[in-house]
């Protein structure tokens, strides 16, 4: 016969050790919860004199099937052939880059351009690829103000809405 609930119990606290307990919750004859009286914590019922568990073993609906895993690409050489006939340019976020052309980045080496894109440019080093900031309009075709709508008659006439 197990005890009621508020009754002293045997459990082992795994907080400060101690073995004396109230038990505070039952299901059916079962303890599930006790309150040490030394460190005044509710924990699970660890009954001290029950032989320990056994290690769970897996069932066979959950065992892990070993897979084949697929293999990660790794890229010894870039995409895109370098131009060896222009010199390194040296990195700064505020220059544009071309597809192909070799940069010279501080932290990370000597790179080639693969992907080059308003504001950001993928550069291939050896340690890796780096996806880096760039000018977002390429020097050179810089934009420019559009020119003001003429709002008068297209055929030289006056303006549009005045008699």
């Amino acid at each position: 016969m197990s005890a009621s609930v508020g009754a002293d119990v045997e459990a082992l606290c795994s907080k400060c050790g101690d073995v004396w307990h109230v038990v505070v919750a039952k299901v059916g004859d079962s303890i599930v919860k006790v309150h040490c009286k030394e460190c005044n914590k509710e924990h699970r019922y660890k009954n001290p004199k029950a032989a320990p568990k056994a290690a769970r073993q897996p069932s066979m609906a959950t065992a892990k099937v070993p897979r084949e895993k697929a293999p990660v690409e790794r890229f010894d050489k870039p995409q895109v052939a370098a131009d060896l006939s222009k010199p390194p340019r040296s990195y700064r976020a505020s220059e544009s880059f071309n597809v192909g052309d070799r940069v010279e980045h501080p932290n990370f080496g000597q790179g080639v351009v693969e992907i080059s894109e308003p504001g950001k440019v993928t550069l291939f080093f050896a340690t890796g690829r780096r996806v880096l900031a760039q000018a977002k309009v390429p020097s050179g075709n810089a934009l420019e103000r559009p020119k003001p709508f003429d709002y008068s008659n297209p055929a030289g006439g006056k303006p549009v809405g005045q008699s």
